[in-house]
């Protein structure tokens, strides 16, 4: 791919057609990357080390904390940041390579039902990833996670462990779905910006 390729992609991704889509890179790459590479780590960065149970072992707590988190919340929310920016990444290659310049994409009707689909796809990605966000970490960190290690044929099957700063990571629980949300918002109102753009109602850019 050539330079000028390149450049129109990237000015793409970084300034999308709508208001409203320029306002949701901003916020989606630099609040919420933010947050997550920043804080995510200092909350969840140690969190593997500091888990403990009872007995204060090794391997139990190895066990335990994979039992505990199936897939931790710093890969899981990458994972899902990366996802998300699949669909607006192929068009705006797409029009990098057929030499669509920003401005024309909404006067044509073409182009922009593309680029309304890829706000679609982008609302159903975050939606399917807050469900799953519900399914692997619910709400709330319980301060006792109770360990079923009936598999290391312990003498007990159930044992407790502690699982640490459960009140921050609750808080950055919280904070990610809301992050979520916004972001659905934010493609919903691009949806309706771009509406009114097609229907004389906002004068184009």
């Amino acid at each position: 791919m050539s330079p000028n390729y390149m450049r129109s992609f990237s000015e793409g991704c970084l300034r999308p057609p709508t208001v409203i889509g320029q306002f949701h890179t901003l916020f989606f790459g630099s609040v919420r990357m933010f947050f997550l590479g920043v804080l995510g780590f200092a909350v969840y960065g140690n969190e593997a080390l500091h888990f403990s149970c009872d007995p204060d072992k090794r391997e139990v707590n190895l066990f335990c904390y994979n039992q505990f988190r199936p897939i931790t919340p710093q890969v899981f929310w990458a994972l899902q940041l990366v996802i998300v920016l699949v669909p607006g990444a192929f068009f705006h290659l797409y029009a990098a390579c057929k030499n669509i310049k920003q401005e024309d994409i909404l006067q044509n009707s073409l182009y922009t039902g593309f680029y309304i689909f890829s706000v679609f796809l982008r609302i159903i990605l975050e939606a399917v990833a807050f469900w799953l966000q519900i399914q692997l970490f619910g709400f709330k960190v319980n301060a006792i996670y109770m360990c079923d290690v009936g598999a290391l044929e312990k003498k007990f099957n159930i044992t407790r462990c502690m699982v640490p700063e459960h009140l921050e990571k609750t808080i950055f629980l919280i904070a990610m779905y809301t992050f979520t949300v916004i972001t659905v918002i934010l493609c919903v109102a691009e949806i309706f910006e771009i509406s009114c753009r097609r229907l004389g109602i906002l004068k184009s850019q």
